[in-house]
């Protein structure tokens, strides 16, 4: 088996992982013809093929990118006399060249091959000027090549953490946004498609870049590559399971039955799935052997280089397989016949009228917004049983809150607000309400920050890990900005006048990704918001109770205000979307409107109502226990503040006395 050799860099573990991907691309492309002649418009077979081997170019450069970032930022030890950061840094630079060469190939030959025109054809380039951002592919692939330029050029100037982690996210989004171009599956099942999509790239871009940023980095870690691979082998757990769990759910949608297996797009599948698992066996050996190995010699990382490189040709073989099957044709197809109007614009078919009982008994899963709250309530509860087995205390009430919280996030989403939200006015300012205003009020007191600081480990190693990052957060300049009181009001209703008073709420009722961000909005600034009147996590300097109360008084004044006038109202918002929709047993818009304005009137006041309640407890409390240390401080030294405080009375009254005319 080949070592991989001292002076290892990132060119050749691209290379090993390219070969490999295109060794498995050609004939799984052939099988599947992935790269046969289109009937109508073809661009010719340059182009055919140029789509599939820079897709794996710019995926596996791209996670390198994202992996030796990552590992600058958080997972390299620096010692005395070692620059191990920066030069994680330099060859991130180097690779997210590549990348963005790969992924202004990408742009192009994507376009020509949406256009069926030759690269050599005139007119190719101004046509692809005039309509980039118009079509979704080009305009998702053009925002990847943003994000590869900004990252190319900065890796050259960073030098601190800060800089690396902030260039890390920008590149990790730019590999997932590019879920929103994949097959769409159906019309019926595209947020799902596309929600899968999602966490299939971030499970593979941590596991594939992590996996790169080991293999180039190993030389120079000496002796901290123990501990590092063992952090590794965690990140990659977690994302292997996201890239399995993920991968079924892509291959049920797209196969659609048992019988879909039976194609050329099946068997690729079939093919990519004992990859997976042979690449979770070669994880499990890393895990137990490999690290064991390690911990008793770190200097003896040959044997880890070694199966190394087998894991990143196996994943080579893994990426080159999905590059094919992003461009073959499902046995599902992307359309539906006829899917109607609702199912054209939302994405999901009429859900028909609301009856009593379809606010407790309806639901349709949203697996992005399920995942997340799961995933929030067992980490707490994973917190929660490491404080009560170390014989720590945390409150039972606060664990109550937070699932509560969960829960009714889960059922604004996935229930009744969240199926007819999409369709209804009234229904969406259900979920609004509910998600922007109670949910916040459930999380809040929950103090998940406390809990994660006390339950998670330090480093000793001076690197960044899940508390460290939690501890840059909570006390960074931004956050010092976005927690003052006043900025947390603006942000939590100016932003919602903006968001209904403009098109952002038409994008967000027919697109998926307009639609996320909007619920992204209104749960992190409701709990902003939230957070700076009664919140109990550590962070920026709180203010007087008193200043909060006026603050939040004034907040309902502006909320109650936007009830109002949204009942009032004789204009329809998002009118291009109602108008078209035209549910046949919705029969007035308008009127459905004013009842979303008399909701978000009566749903924000009860939770004001608590606020404030539990701002004055507060207030209560903090002067109670102000009073009993004074208490306290006078038994102690004789009540010698009091006597200070008397005796500068007196002297001001004979200063007085003397000033006095006689």
């Amino acid at each position: 088996m080949t070592v991989v050799p001292e002076r290892s860099t990132p060119v050749r573990a691209l290379v090993v992982a390219v070969g490999a991907a295109l060794v498995a691309l050609v004939p799984a492309a052939l099988l599947t013809g992935a790269v046969a002649p289109l009937a109508l418009a073809d661009a010719g077979p340059f182009v055919r093929w140029m789509v599939p081997v820079s897709d794996v170019v710019a995926d596996l450069s791209s996670a390198a990118t994202v992996g030796l970032l990552g590992f600058a930022a958080f997972l390299v030890p620096e010692r005395a006399r070692t620059d191990r950061r920066a030069r994680a840094v330099r060859f991130a630079a180097g690779t997210a060249t590549v990348w963005l060469a790969a992924a202004s190939v990408q742009l192009v030959t994507s376009f020509a091959d949406l256009a069926g025109t030759p690269l050599t054809a005139p007119g190719l380039a101004r046509q692809l000027l005039s309509f980039t951002w118009s079509l979704e592919v080009t305009r998702v692939l053009f925002l990847t090549v943003l994000a590869a330029l900004v990252v190319t050029v900065s890796a050259r100037l960073v030098q601190r953490r800060a800089p690396m982690a902030w260039l890390t996210v920008l590149a990790f989004a730019g590999v997932v946004i590019q879920s929103l171009t994949g097959h769409a599956a159906g019309s019926a099942s595209h947020e799902d498609a596309v929600n899968g999509l999602a966490f299939h790239l971030a499970g593979v871009v941590v596991w594939v870049g992590g996996l790169i940023a080991l293999v180039v980095m190993r030389p120079a870690l000496g002796r901290d590559l123990a501990p590092t691979v063992r952090r590794y082998s965690m990140l990659a757990l977690w994302s292997y399971v996201a890239v399995g769990v993920s991968g079924l759910e892509q291959a049920a949608i797209r196969l659609g039955s048992p019988s879909g297996v039976l194609t050329a797009y099946g068997a690729v599948v079939v093919l990519k799935a004992l990859v997976l698992a042979a690449l979770g066996v070669l994880g499990w050996r890393q895990c137990r052997a490999i690290a064991t190995r390690l911990a008793a010699d770190p200097s003896d990382g040959r044997a880890f280089a070694r199966l190394a490189l087998t894991e990143l040709v196996v994943m080579g073989v893994a990426v080159g397989l999905a590059a094919v099957l992003a461009r073959s044709v499902p046995p599902v197809p992307d359309a539906l016949p006829d899917p109607g109007i609702a199912i054209t614009l939302t994405g999901y078919p009429d859900p028909g009228p609301v009856a009593g009982a379809d606010w407790l008994l309806s639901w349709r899963m949203d697996w992005l917004f399920a995942t997340t709250s799961v995933l929030a309530v067992g980490l707490y509860l994973a917190g929660f049983v490491r404080l009560r087995r170390r014989g720590d205390a945390w409150p039972v009430l606060r664990l109550v809150l937070w699932v509560a919280g969960w829960a009714l996030f889960a059922w604004a989403t996935c229930g009744a607000p969240g199926i007819w939200g999409r369709v209804l006015f009234s229904a969406h300012m259900v979920m609004h309400m509910a998600v922007a205003m109670v949910v916040p009020l459930l999380l809040v007191p929950a103090a998940p920050v406390t809990l994660a600081l006390r339950a998670l480990r330090p480093r000793r190693d001076r690197t960044w890990g899940p508390r460290e990052v939690l501890l840059q957060v909570v006390h960074s300049r931004a956050m010092r900005v976005l927690a003052n009181p006043v900025v947390a009001a603006a942000l939590f209703f100016f932003s919602l006048a903006v968001f209904y008073f403009s098109g952002l709420f038409e994008l967000a009722l027919t697109t998926h990704t307009g639609h996320l961000l909007m619920m992204a909005h209104f749960l992190l600034t409701g709990y902003l918001f939230v957070w700076v009147m009664i919140g109990i996590d550590p962070g920026v300097p709180r203010w007087s109770p008193l200043m909060l109360l006026v603050i939040l008084f004034a907040t309902v004044s502006f909320h109650a205000f936007f009830g109002v006038v949204l009942t009032g109202s004789t204009t329809l918002l998002a009118p291009d979307f109602f108008t078209t929709i035209d549910l046949p047993w919705m029969t007035d818009p308008l009127a459905d409107q004013h009842t979303a304005g008399e909701i978000a009137w009566g749903i924000g006041e009860a939770p004001t109502l608590v606020l404030a309640v539990v701002v004055a407890a507060q207030w209560f409390r903090r002067e109670t226990l102000e009073t009993a240390r004074r208490d306290r401080q006078a038994d102690r030294d004789g009540d010698a503040e009091l006597e200070a405080y008397n005796a500068r009375l007196a002297r001001l009254r004979e200063e007085a006395q003397h000033l006095e005319p006689h």
